[in-house]
C-alpha cells in the first residue's frame, strides 16, 4: 500500500512515521454503536487508516439521530445503522477493510465479534452494553476505549485489566445504575464531536505506540465552561 501521499500529515509527525502508520493500517478496532459517538469515531478512524473497523449496532436511523450521528443522512431514515455507515465510510477510505453486525452487542456474541479485534471503543449510550465490554475485554485482554456524553460534558478513559482500572471499578454500584429507567437525554451535537475524536484518538495512540493512552486517567471536558480535567483514578 502507498503511505506517503493519503497520510502524509500523520507520518511526518515524528511520534507516528511510517512505521507508525504501517501499524495502524495492521489494525482492528470494533465500534460498539454507531450513532452520536460513533459517528467520528468511524470517520476519522477510517480516514486515518485504520486497517479493519468492525461496526456492532442493530439501530435503524431515525429522524431525531440526525442532529448529531453525522454518518447519516435525511435519505437514509429508517434504515439500518450499520449499512449507511459502512456506504459512507468506503467514499472516505476505499482501502479500510469495514465489517458490520446488523445486532447489538449480546452476553451470546460478544466473546466471538471482540475476539476477532484489537481494541474495542465504546460509541454506546447505556450501562449494560458498558459493563459487557469491560468483562469481555478484560477477559480476552483487550484494551477498552472508553466514552460517554451529556448535555455539554463528557468523558474519556482507557480500560486495561493488565495495565489499571477497569470500567467496574470507575462505576461499582452496578445493580443500582443497570436498574435506572433508560431515558433519553439531551445534548449539545458537538460533545458528541469533541468525545468521540478523543476515543479515535486513543486507538490511534494504542495502534501506533505514540503518545500516552490514558491508562488509569479520566478525562473530563464541559464544553458550557470549556473546563478539562484529568483525573487519576
Amino acid at each position: 500500500m502507498e503511505y506517503t501521499e493519503r497520510y502524509a500529515r500523520q507520518i511526518m509527525l515524528p511520534e507516528v512515521g511510517l512505521a507508525g502508520q504501517k501499524r495502524l493500517s495492521q489494525g482492528s478496532a470494533l465500534l460498539v454503536g454507531a450513532g452520536g459517538l460513533g459517528s467520528p469515531i468511524a470517520l476519522y478512524l477510517c480516514s486515518a487508516g485504520i486497517g479493519r473497523l468492525g461496526i456492532i449496532d442493530g439501530d435503524r436511523v431515525s429522524e431525531n439521530n440526525l442532529q448529531r450521528q453525522i454518518l447519516y443522512t435525511e435519505e437514509e431514515v429508517g434504515l439500518p445503522k450499520v449499512d449507511c455507515a459502512k456506504r459512507s465510510l468506503a467514499k472516505h477510505n476505499s482501502a479500510c477493510t469495514i465489517e458490520t453486525y446488523p445486532c447489538f452487542l449480546t452476553e451470546e456474541n460478544g466473546e466471538e465479534i471482540i475476539g476477532k479485534y484489537d481494541i474495542v471503543v465504546d460509541g454506546c449510550d447505556n450501562y449494560a452494553t458498558r459493563y459487557l465490554i469491560d468483562e469481555e475485554c478484560y477477559r480476552l485482554h483487550k484494551p477498552y476505549v472508553y466514552g460517554s456524553i451529556n448535555g455539554f460534558c463528557g468523558q474519556v478513559s482507557v480500560f486495561d485489566g493488565e495495565k489499571g482500572k477497569r470500567y467496574a471499578r470507575l462505576y461499582p454500584d452496578r445493580s443500582y445504575l443497570l436498574s435506572r429507567p433508560k431515558e433519553p437525554i439531551g445534548l449539545i451535537a458537538p460533545i458528541a464531536a469533541v468525545i468521540g475524536s478523543i476515543e479515535a484518538a486513543e486507538v490511534i495512540k494504542l495502534l501506533t505506540g505514540c503518545g500516552e493512552p490514558l491508562y488509569n486517567k479520566l478525562f473530563t471536558l464541559d464544553l458550557k465552561t470549556m473546563e478539562s480535567v484529568t483525573l487519576d483514578l
